[in-house]
């Protein structure tokens, strides 16, 4: 069996300008390139392909930060993900960091010290400028989350059409009073979708009002005891844009508890488009995210990393499912 060393004999050449050649290093001259591959194919001699994943210290693992797998979105967001993975002879690693900022640097290490060959983000709990340091390391791609500072390929959804076509049903629907129940607390998603529901408001002549928009709900629990506050308001609501079909859910629960008809005294507009709408009594009105593209792109994006441009920016549509809840 042939060696790099042979190789090396037979063209004249050092065997580390041979290794360059090999490794695909840019600064090796086109005749020397050519040399080393006309004498690979007469000597039949094939790279050591583990040998070169060490060197290159490739691990063909790729690391997806989520917020909680338990959500429906984002486990499915990760099936998605590991299916063109594995098409590719790729693994997952799948890293849940609960919303919290320390657990997300300590996931993130893993880039930098090339535990994995690549990050996606689904979620974004420090600051770009916090998480930028780590694009020095290897790829970072966004994935549903999204920041309009950073310079890194991003999927992502008009989270201000949702907001806006979702408050609009609900108006159009003929509620008048409509709070507003997001998820995380100052990130572009949700400011986005708040911005959409606040410029529905104001298009119509409809009030705003601070305690009528809650953030950092995610669970059917945070919608149960957001209801519950909801209605014990001096001035109610009459209905609700949530940011999940999880905390929909929640809500509807909890009005059957309290008395509280849905839709007659009170509407409900989920996100997502998760099973869980269609399976509810009444089902949930909601708004279509396409979950499994969004991953299957993101995970297609990360692959084709060294020949993609590092700032590519794709928007996938989303569109309202009208069920029973409003």
């Amino acid at each position: 069996m042939a060696t790099i060393k042979d190789v090396a004999d037979a063209t004249g050449l050092s065997r580390s300008t041979v290794s360059r050649v090999i490794n695909r290093h840019p600064y090796v001259a086109k005749e020397k390139k050519l040399l080393v591959e006309e004498a690979m194919k007469q000597l039949g001699y094939t790279p050591n392909s583990l040998a070169q994943r060490l060197r290159k210290r490739k691990t063909e693992t790729i690391a997806v930060i989520v917020p909680r797998i338990a959500n429906p979105f984002f486990s499915q967001l990760v099936e998605s993900m590991e299916m063109v993975a594995g098409e590719h002879n790729f693994q997952l690693v799948v890293c849940q960091t609960n919303n919290n900022k320390q657990r997300e640097l300590k996931y993130l290490n893993l880039i930098k010290t090339k535990q994995v060959d690549g990050i996606i983000l689904t979620s974004i709990d420090n600051d770009w400028e916090v998480i930028k340091e780590y694009t020095n390391y290897g790829p970072i791609i966004f994935c549903n989350e999204y920041d309009e500072n950073a310079g890194v390929p991003t999927v992502k959804l008009d989270q201000f059409k949702g907001g806006y076509i979702g408050t609009t049903h609900l108006i159009e629907r003929g509620y008048t009073k409509v709070a507003c129940c997001c998820g995380f607390f100052n990130s572009s998603l949700t400011d986005d979708r708040i911005h959409g529901y606040r410029t529905a408001l104001k298009e119509r002549g409809l009030p705003f009002r601070d305690e009528w928009c809650r953030t950092n709900a995610f669970s059917i629990d945070d919608g149960k005891r957001i209801l519950r506050d909801l209605m014990h308001l001096e001035e109610p609501p009459d209905a609700v844009f949530t940011g999940s079909d999880e905390v929909a859910a929640g809500m509807i629960k909890e009005a059957k508890q309290l008395g509280v008809v849905i839709p007659e005294e009170f509407g409900v507009l989920g996100f997502d488009d998760q099973p869980i709408a269609e399976l509810m009594e009444p089902g949930i009105t909601t708004i279509h995210q396409p979950v499994k593209e969004i991953g299957k792109k993101a995970m297609e994006i990360m692959l084709s990393y060294d020949s993609k441009p590092l700032n590519e920016i794709v928007e996938l549509p989303l569109h309202l499912v009208v069920r029973g809840s409003t």
